[in-house]
């Protein structure tokens, strides 16, 4: 037998395997993923949040808002905080109290198409009719002798800024309310009232907002 003059293989090192090297790679990756997103997870953030509920058309101001530190991630500037809110910006919807403030919800008193009109309800309220809860404005013309015309809605959608009921007149169940309606609905309000119509107000379907 003819001995052989080349060395024996040696072993390949395990370190040297590139799916080896891919692995560690992959876990470090993995393991700073992790870190990040509960990092990030943890950090917090002041923003704006209601006080109480805020009618659409009222002014967002710092009478109606607390500053709360929250971990909201990467939607953070999705949410009103301190030096973001433009002086007189106003609510466009319902924000009920302790809710965030979104960015969306707040806009510029120039481009509002609200007003608030105080009318007196001709029936008590129910309960559900609170600050934020939107109602129907109902309207029934006065007709002689104490009579009235069949009711008919006034306005559709209207949010309740504040109700006031008098429990000190016995017999009298009626209410005083704030209502923020559309413009373009105040003059035919104003005229029922001044014309004397029993106007009532009902909560309108799907309630809050």
């Amino acid at each position: 037998m003819i001995a052989s003059d080349s060395p024996p293989a040696r072993p390949r090192a395990f370190w040297a395997d590139t799916r080896f090297i891919v692995g560690i790679v992959l876990i470090v990756a993995s393991v700073a993923g992790v870190w990040f997103v509960v990092s990030a997870a943890r950090q917090t953030v002041p923003v704006f949040a209601a006080a109480r509920t805020i009618v659409p058309g009222e002014e967002v101001d710092a009478a109606v808002l607390r500053v709360v530190d929250v971990a909201l991630g990467p939607v953070s500037d999705a949410y009103a905080a301190p030096g973001l809110l433009e002086p007189g910006a106003i609510a466009t919807r319902t924000i009920d109290a302790g809710e965030l403030v979104p960015l969306s919800a707040v806009g510029a008193a120039s481009a509002s198409d609200l007003t608030s009109v105080v009318l007196r309800s001709a029936t008590d309220v129910p309960a559900a009719v609170v600050a934020g809860a939107r109602v129907e404005i109902w309207s029934a013309a006065a007709l002689e002798h104490g009579q009235y015309e069949q009711p008919r809605i006034l306005v559709p959608d209207a949010t309740v800024a504040t109700v006031t009921r008098d429990d000190s007149m016995v017999g009298d169940d009626s209410a005083a309310l704030e209502l923020v309606i559309p413009r373009a609905d105040v003059a035919a309000t104003l005229a029922a009232i001044a014309g004397g119509a029993a106007l009532s107000v009902v909560p309108a379907a799907g309630g809050a907002r």
